[in-house]
């Protein structure tokens, strides 16, 4: 999956599970790396710091 593929998956991700979705990709990584499957967990990795982006700074 190339970055285009990966941002817009996150979007995607985003518009359907709002604030959500970063904690679902976070789910992703872990659930990925317990079967030992590091790329896939890489990926949602990436997939979850696009997710921080779309998201933007925390308001407190």
């Amino acid at each position: 999956m190339g970055t285009s593929d990966l941002i817009q998956y996150a979007r995607a991700l985003y518009n359907a599970h709002g604030d959500k979705a970063e904690a679902e990709a976070a789910q992703k990584v872990v659930a990925a790396q317990g079967t030992g499957d590091q790329e896939e967990a890489e990926k949602w990795r990436l997939i979850r710091g696009h997710i921080k982006e779309l998201r933007g700074p925390k308001v407190t």
